[in-house]
Formats: structure tokens, C-alpha cells, sequence
């Protein structure tokens, strides 16, 4: 087993390097940079000071050198600091020449996409598991059925359309639901219980509409292998032993149908954080979705390099915790593991 981690964990090195690579270079093929867009906001602009800027920001350079600059830095974990936001540095906090502190852009927003992503796992597990056994139990039946029109409909739904019609009855027309931002005006004024509240009251939307597609599909996924299991020998035996039923759901059924879930748990931690683009940039919640749509429109190259690297090793280490979880759940695995 140790072996085994030390090479998964050898392997996310090269797969790292790898990834920033294509990113790097799929990134620079976009037209335009940021001296494309400050110079469109500035009419007086002349291409001379175009050519500065680019000079200033190694953008004159070839692209493998730029590339090697990046990754100089990335080794040393310096992220390098941002085109757009008045230069602060991309991943933490540093002292510029004058000695005031500059907050990191990705120190700042990650804990809050990390906050929303965990809650929203949480809530998609525990909820699919329902009632995905509710459906499988009920199979064919009215629940099933009214589990399953769910799940199409969760589908099909678009998130984005499905987030602005629930901001404007939910936000705007009854006012029940705040629709921007993740506190309320003089938030610092409001003792601990009641900020806790508001922010929690900022959260439902982007939760929400982050489960809904995630709900319906693993939703699903319980139902057909608990069906599956459900028509195993060893589940009709237990049954004609006259075990409960409820342990021969709970017991024997449920447990082997979840197994699969603990790899769909890594699997599902790209699309949250895809999804999180969406969520936060519709609520103009300030966490990694909006900072890194932000920084792709004004072509902020390292906060999106540096929003893709981190999104890149969240997504290998959730991928790897999976594999040990179901290596670590599964005996079978497990003694594979040792050979």
C-alpha cells in the first residue's frame, strides 16, 4: 500500500507539469493579451507603450521562454503576481517594496469556493443516496417514478437559466432570498449568530443550482446499482434465510452499491469546480469561478495559470484520496495493493 502511494504521488509530478504545459500553451493561442485590453479602454494608447507593457510583462518573448520563466517560479510556489488587479500576487500574500502587505488573489478566494464545493458534495451525496434507495426499493412504482422525472428534469435544466429565474421570483420580484455577493451590507455590524445566518442566506441559491446536476445524475447512479445488487445470489439467499429486509437493504445492499461512490466522489471534484464558474459569476460571489472568469477576460495569465495549476492538484489529490478509499474499503483491492 505504501508503494503504492508513493508512486501515485511520484506520478502527480509529471502530470502536473504536463497539464500546466497544454494549458500554458492552449491559453496563448486565444488573440489578444492584456495590453489588448487596457490599450481599448484608453484611446491614447500608442503602440509604443503597447510594446512596453508587453516587454514588461515577458510578453515580447517566445512562448516556451515564457513558459520557463512560469515555471521557475511555479517550483519556488510563486505564482508570480497579476496583470489586472494593480499587480497583487496571484496564489498568497506579499510585502511590496514600501512594505504594505498585498493579500494573495487565490489565498483569498479559495477558502470560499472550497466552502460552497464542500457543502455542496455533501448535500448531493447525502440527498442521492436517499433517493436513489427510495427509487431502487420502489422500483417501477410511483416513487421511482417520481424520482426518476426528477432526475430528467435535473438534466435538462440549465443551470445558468434555471439560477437567473430563481434570482428574479426568489430575489427581486419577493425578496425573500439575497441574489449577490456572500454578505449583506454592514455585515461587520452584526453579532456572530446573525452573520452567520446571512451568510448562509447568501449561500442557498449558489448551492442549489451547484447540486441540482449532480443530484439528479448520482441520484441515479444509486438507483441502478442498488437494482443490480438487489438481483445478486447472494441477496436472494440472504432473504430466504429470513434476514430483516431493512438489513438486507442497509447491511448488505447499500453497502456494496456505495463503494463505486467513493471513485465518482474524486471523479466529481473537476465539475464542481467548473461549476463553480457559473454559480459564482451569476452571484458575483467572490471566489475561484469568478476570479478566474474575470481573469480570462481581461487575458490575466497568471491568476489563470495559477487558478488551473490549483484546480489541477485539487482534482489529482481528491482522485488519489478516492483510489486509497476504495482500495481501503474493498478487501479485494486491498490485497492487490500488497502484491
Amino acid at each position: 500500500m505504501l508503494k503504492y502511494l508513493l508512486k501515485r504521488v511520484l506520478w502527480m509530478v509529471p502530470m502536473i507539469i504536463g497539464i500546466s504545459l497544454i494549458s500554458f500553451f492552449i491559453m496563448h493561442l486565444a488573440p489578444g493579451d492584456i495590453t489588448s485590453n487596457e490599450s481599448a479602454f484608453n484611446p491614447k494608447a500608442s503602440e509604443e507603450s503597447r510594446q512596453k507593457l508587453r516587454e514588461l510583462y515577458n510578453l515580447d518573448k517566445p512562448i516556451v521562454i515564457q513558459y520557463s520563466l512560469w515555471l521557475k517560479r511555479i517550483v519556488k510556489l510563486d505564482f508570480g503576481e497579476s496583470f489586472a488587479s494593480h499587480q497583487r500576487p496571484v496564489l498568497w500574500e506579499k510585502k511590496d517594496k514600501n512594505g504594505n502587505v498585498k493579500p494573495g488573489l487565490i489565498q483569498k478566494a479559495l477558502p470560499i469556493t472550497l466552502l460552497i464545493n464542500l457543502i455542496t458534495i455533501f448535500l448531493i451525496f447525502s440527498i442521492s443516496i436517499l433517493l436513489g434507495t427510495v427509487a431502487a426499493i420502489k422500483k417501477n412504482r410511483f416513487p421511482d417514478r417520481l424520482i426518476t422525472l426528477f432526475v430528467f428534469i435535473g438534466f435538462a435544466i440549465p443551470g445558468f437559466w434555471l439560477a437567473l429565474m430563481l434570482m428574479y421570483f426568489l430575489g427581486v420580484s419577493n425578496q425573500i432570498l439575497p441574489i449577490s455577493g456572500l454578505h449583506s451590507v454592514g455585515y461587520e455590524n452584526l453579532n456572530g449568530f446573525y452573520q452567520f445566518t446571512d451568510t448562509l442566506k447568501h449561500l442557498i441559491l449558489p448551492v442549489f443550482i451547484s447540486c441540482l446536476s449532480g443530484l439528479a445524475g448520482i441520484s441515479l447512479y444509486v438507483r441502478n446499482g442498488m437494482i443490480e445488487i438487489l438481483n445478486q445470489d447472494y441477496i436472494k439467499t440472504a432473504r430466504a434465510k429470513g434476514l430483516v429486509e431493512r438489513k438486507v437493504i442497509f447491511k448488505h445492499t447499500l453497502k456494496n452499491a456505495l463503494l463505486p461512490l467513493i471513485t465518482i466522489l474524486g471523479l466529481s471534484i473537476p465539475g464542481l469546480i467548473g461549476g463553480s464558474v457559473i454559480a459564482e459569476s451569476i452571484f458575483a460571489i467572490p471566489g475561484m469561478g469568478k476570479l478566474f472568469y474575470d481573469a480570462v477576460l481581461m487575458r490575466d495569465f497568471p491568476v489563470v495559470m495559477g487558478i488551473l495549476t490549483i484546480g489541477s492538484m485539487l482534482t489529482l489529490i481528491g482522485n488519489l484520496l478516492a483510489d486509497l478509499s476504495y482500495a481501503w474499503a474493498d478487501p479485494r483491492i486491498r490485497r492487490g495493493l500488497v502484491k
